[in-house]
């Protein structure tokens, strides 16, 4: 299946598909591996185009708001401005006008409230959803940071992997043992044949083969001694 996998959508994309499948199924990514860090990069990155939509979503929301806040205080303008009219045609006597005029201003007065209390919750919406964006940013910033000390942790165990194979493959360890035991056993059997040597050897041989060796140097000795007596007679 992995291989089906990896040959229609590439190794990378493969790689990162198989390993959210084992996570969600609860099986470990690949024991911490370059599948988990690739895994950890294709959910960062999600989490990061999530946030731009998020950001983006924000920013429409905020010129919404923005467009009835204005719109709001149009109305006030407005009501001010027919305000004044009612004044003026109350003044000038033109009831008819000033009628009109008020039937406007009522109208505007009506919808206020409504207007006032849409752009309280909009501004209230807003406030929240940059409050999140915020927070969402921070995580981002903070799961990038994960994201690196990961990516270093993963280069120091595959590191270390090389290294215990090469120490498993060279075992120096087991060859250094093993001369040692070799060398303490020649060791052992030079010291059981020297003891077994000095054990077989007889005692009275022993003796007698050092007083013919003492006799023997005694007369060698004695007859170099004659032979030096001799020439200072002949010299006499």
């Amino acid at each position: 299946m992995k291989k089906v996998m990896y040959w229609l959508i590439g190794e990378k994309a493969g790689r990162t598909v198989v390993g959210t499948w084992n996570w969600l199924w609860g099986i470990p990514v690949d024991a911490g591996g370059k599948v988990a860090v690739a895994v950890a990069e294709e959910s960062l990155q999600s989490m990061q185009e999530g946030v731009h939509r998020l950001a983006e979503a924000v920013a429409i929301q905020d010129a919404s708001y923005q467009k009835a806040k204005k719109m709001h205080e149009a109305k006030l303008k407005e009501l001010e401005v027919l305000n004044r009219q009612v004044a003026t045609a109350q003044k000038l006597g033109n009831d008819l006008a000033a009628r009109q005029t008020m039937t406007k201003v009522i109208q505007i007065e009506q919808v206020l409230p409504n207007l006032e209390s849409m752009i309280r919750q909009a501004e209230q919406a807003v406030n929240q959803s940059k409050a999140k964006l915020n927070r969402e940013r921070v995580k981002i910033e903070s799961y990038k940071s994960d994201m690196q000390n990961m990516k270093d942790l993963a280069e120091v165990n595959e590191a270390l992997a090389i290294i215990a194979s090469v120490n498993n493959e060279f075992d120096i360890g087991s060859a250094k043992s093993q001369f040692e035991e070799a060398k303490n056993a020649v060791e052992t059997r030079n010291l059981r044949t020297n003891a077994l040597a000095a054990i077989s050897e007889n005692p009275i041989a022993v003796v007698n083969a050092e007083i013919e060796q003492m006799t023997l140097e005694d007369e060698v000795t004695r007859r170099l001694q004659q032979i030096g007596n001799s020439d200072l007679q002949q010299l006499n």
